[in-house]
């Protein structure tokens, strides 16, 4: 890319996106401001993504036994590496999360970047909240930008990658959700940089992808692949099930693709790389 640019957080997207553009990444643990201003003068970088985050391990209920881990890398280490690129002129993108809404299928509309977030159900999402309402704050001034993205789903393998799950699972649910296809925010996260975007942007493919459709798909490609279709309600789990509007990345004008035209993409390239 035509910025210099310094990732940092070396998970699953961190490196999809370093990958991707050979950019500068670190794995640097964030405590304080000295942190990450040491790692700015190191790498003298135009534009920082933040990449940071704790899901809790195994699942996002992890985050409920490990408050402390969890405040400090979704809250804290975004707020400080905010600071520090206002501090230095320098433009900030934070990854966050399209996990901090209740929704209703039968009554609302695909949930726009102007909902004020209110799943506070799990500390995960509260997490989120509370970096999120401060950045968008300062992007009002500032050259910050806020990425939503939601159940990444790849056409390559990773444990946090939503294939890998679901397969690993072998039990799916059968209800619509918004989802990230990789590949498409790789191009949709440059699109928005190279534009100086500012605020908060739902970065999702159009529509809900019902995991019983991903999973036809991938059985098509392996055979002896089965799965199982069970009730939402049987995981007896507090979880966001929801499907979030892309009208506002529309206008920028990126085009997004719906989930369902990916799927056959996603999976034939997922299965060259288990081959």
């Amino acid at each position: 890319m035509k910025n210099k640019i310094l990732i940092f957080g070396n998970g699953f997207i961190g490196e999809r996106l370093q990958k991707e553009w050979q950019c500068d990444i670190t794995s640097r643990r964030i405590g304080s401001c000295t942190d990450a201003e040491e790692e700015i003068k190191k790498f003298k970088p135009r534009v920082v993504i933040n990449c940071i985050g704790f899901t809790g391990g195994k699942n996002v209920d992890g985050c409920e036994l490990e408050k402390d881990k969890t405040l400090n890398a979704n809250t804290f280490v975004p707020l400080i590496l905010a600071e520090v690129c206002l501090r230095n002129k320098i433009k900030f993108v934070h990854i966050s999360s399209g996990c901090i809404y209740h929704y209703d299928y039968a009554k609302q509309k695909p949930i726009s970047e102007n909902n004020l977030p209110d799943f506070f159900d799990l500390f995960y999402s509260r997490s989120k909240i509370y970096s999120e309402r401060a950045l968008d704050i300062l992007s009002e001034k500032y050259g910050v930008l806020t990425v939503r993205i939601r159940i990444p789903m790849d056409d390559r393998p990773n444990p946090k990658n939503i294939i890998d799950k679901l397969v690993r699972y072998g039990k799916v649910i059968d209800v619509p959700n918004s989802i990230t296809y990789i590949p498409d925010f790789v191009k949709a996260l440059r699109h928005l940089i190279s534009r100086d975007a500012r605020g908060i942007y739902n970065v999702v493919n159009k529509g809900g992808l019902r995991y019983p459709e991903l999973m036809k798909i991938y059985k098509q490609y392996v055979p002896g692949f089965r799965y199982e279709v069970i009730p939402y309600k049987k995981l007896k789990l507090v979880r966001t099930n929801l499907i979030m509007s892309v009208s506002k990345l529309e206008k920028t004008g990126f085009k997004v693709r719906r989930i369902q035209d990916v799927l056959e993409e996603c999976i034939k390239n997922y299965t060259a790389y288990t081959a």
